[in-house]
């Protein structure tokens, strides 16, 4: 008695990421979009030089997020005294006490987690774009990029910085330091650069590798 074949796995369904929807695989043309008919997600997004867009995008991050985290943040003014502080000083203001853990966490999730997605990005789509083979691993870095995209909270710690200053603002003079504008300018970067990017391409490359 032999075993069963093991099934193969098939490259024309698609499924949604969101509700699991599966559908027949049709690419759509340059400039055109796969939506799924149950939320309305798009499944594919092709676009022509989206890769050097992405690229372009993702260097420019990585030199905001780093400018940013080096340059005064806001400066406060109460009674004549004044202080500047870096968005790596306002994360690590509890680093020595018990809020050390707390500290950490937050810097991460402003800083550290959104420069590691690009720096993952850029590890794997420059071969891809460059037309040829990917590099070592670059699924599980494309995969890890994808599973840290929800911790990258740097919008947050924008909108959690505006509430805050209008509340402090009635308590001292606030003015806005060069890395308030490099973090304002980072959101826009991250938002755009994660709608040009197609996910479905960037797997169909990977799995279908060019030889050298």
């Amino acid at each position: 008695m032999t075993a069963p074949d093991a099934p193969k796995p098939r490259d024309d369904l698609i499924v949604c990421p969101h509700c699991d929807a599966a559908y027949t695989l049709s690419r759509p043309g340059h400039g055109e979009r796969a939506v799924c008919h149950r939320c309305d997600t798009v499944l594919i997004m092709p676009r022509r030089k989206a890769g050097l867009q992405i690229i372009a995008l993702s260097v420019a991050i990585v030199i905001l997020i780093t400018a940013a985290a080096i340059f005064p943040f806001l400066s406060i003014s109460v009674t004549g005294a004044r202080n500047s502080v870096s968005v790596l000083d306002a994360a690590l203001a509890f680093s020595d006490g018990p809020l050390v853990v707390l500290s950490l966490a937050t810097a991460a999730l402003i800083i550290f987690v959104p420069l590691t997605r690009v720096l993952l990005s850029l590890y794997v789509l420059v071969p891809l774009v460059l037309d040829r083979p990917p590099a070592r691993h670059a699924a599980q870095a494309f995969r890890l990029a994808e599973t840290l995209r929800p911790w990258s909270m740097a919008e947050i710690f924008v909108i959690g910085c505006a509430v805050a200053l209008v509340k402090v603002s009635d308590l001292a003079d606030v003015s806005f330091g060069p890395a308030f504008w490099l973090f304002s300018m980072l959101v826009v970067l991250v938002v755009v650069q994660d709608n040009v990017l197609c996910r479905w391409s960037v797997w169909n490359a990977l799995s279908k590798p060019k030889r050298s």
